[in-house]
């Protein structure tokens, strides 16, 4: 039976704990790299996003250092003026934030800098999640892990979590924290969409293994399942599309791999009566390992059309043939998968981002 055409209200949103931490967070969390310079200049567009954003129930606001190089962090504060204790806010540290060599990565040196000039601009006194953006395969873990500790310890940050990292890191970074008395990562914040499944193979079941939450983001595949890109039309402008051309052109193979995935999976969104957005973005919830999937909207108009997905439930058959066509644990693009061990360029998305602004 097909479903009813999706409307800009969805249903109540639902909280899903995050791990064993003891909070509680939306399903659906705002993702805000697209304000700022990056993307939307407009910061009262982005202040109005984000309010729509909680009066819809989200209650987990995710931001980074480097986003719009701290303007997205500005904006934030800046919208949670009055609203701030009701809201858990995520932020990152890891990428460059200025010439200065030290000016990133996991030391100790810069993560307490960091730390201090990220409450500055989210105007608060504390973190609820501070995520490590990426590995620093160039600094002792150790060191991390007592930094990061010693920021809880202070009152600073409440829990700590990582980003993009592999099984392994994950376990090894518990297994330190053990052995060190170090506080415990609590979070993994992984790519994961309907051409991004490499996180099902080990990042998801180890979360799950180790009492660790889940926090999803592009679950849109960058853009690709929006709707917006189909096999024979042409690529429509936007600011996605004016920074990284090349990753949406068609006569590239993993894009044409993602072109066919993408016909067969809007056949598949078209016979249950959804969208191909929406079917993308109940897939990225679907996951019980998952405590919520990050939107990244650049305009309100955009919120507006993915909050519906909250109403979408895929049974098994739609399961199975979504799986016929992108199979468990596939990647279509190895790119996607955000970081590899040893990938010297695993920001390079985030820099190519900063060059275009």
């Amino acid at each position: 039976m097909a479903l009813p055409p999706p409307s800009t209200m969805a249903s109540a949103m639902r909280h899903r704990p995050l791990g064993r931490s003891g909070l509680q967070v939306s399903s659906m969390a705002l993702g805000t790299m697209m304000f700022g310079a990056w993307a939307n200049r407009d910061r009262a567009d982005c202040i109005r996003i984000i309010h729509a954003a909680l009066d819809a129930g989200i209650n987990l606001v995710d931001t980074a250092d480097v986003y719009s190089n701290g303007e997205a962090e500005e904006i934030v504060g800046e919208a949670l003026a009055g609203r701030r204790d009701d809201v858990l806010v995520a932020t990152k540290l890891h990428a460059p934030m200025g010439d200065d060599v030290n000016r990133r990565g996991g030391s100790r040196r810069w993560i307490i800098r960091a730390c201090e000039e990220s409450l500055r601009r989210l105007r608060t006194d504390w973190i609820d999640i501070y995520q490590l953006h990426r590995p620093d395969p160039g600094c002792d873990l150790d060191e991390t892990l007592s930094a990061l500790s010693d920021l809880v310890h202070q009152g600073k940050v409440r829990l700590i979590g990582s980003s993009t990292f592999q099984a392994e890191e994950i376990v090894e970074a518990l297994w330190m924290s053990d052995a060190r008395g170090h506080v415990r990562l609590r979070s993994e914040q992984a790519p994961y969409s309907l051409l991004t499944r490499g996180a099902e193979t080990a990042v998801l079941p180890t979360c799950a293994r180790h009492g660790m939450g889940v926090i999803t983001y592009a679950p849109l595949g960058g853009g690709w399942l929006s709707g917006r890109y189909r096999r024979g039309e042409a690529l429509q402008a936007s600011p996605r599309t004016a920074t990284f051309l090349a990753q949406f052109d068609p006569a590239l193979p993993h894009n044409a791999r993602k072109l066919d995935a993408i016909e067969q999976l809007a056949g598949i969104a078209d016979a249950r009566g959804i969208s191909l957005m929406h079917l993308s973005l109940a897939f990225a919830a679907s996951h019980p390992a998952v405590s919520s999937m990050i939107l990244g909207p650049r305009t309100l108009e955009q919120l507006q059309g993915q909050l519906p997905a909250l109403d979408v439930q895929l049974d098994g058959a739609v399961l199975d043939a979504i799986d016929a066509v992108i199979p468990p644990g596939t990647t279509v693009d190895p790119r996607d998968a955000g970081y590899a061990i040893g990938d010297s360029s695993g920001m390079w998305h985030l820099r190519a981002i900063g060059r275009a602004s």
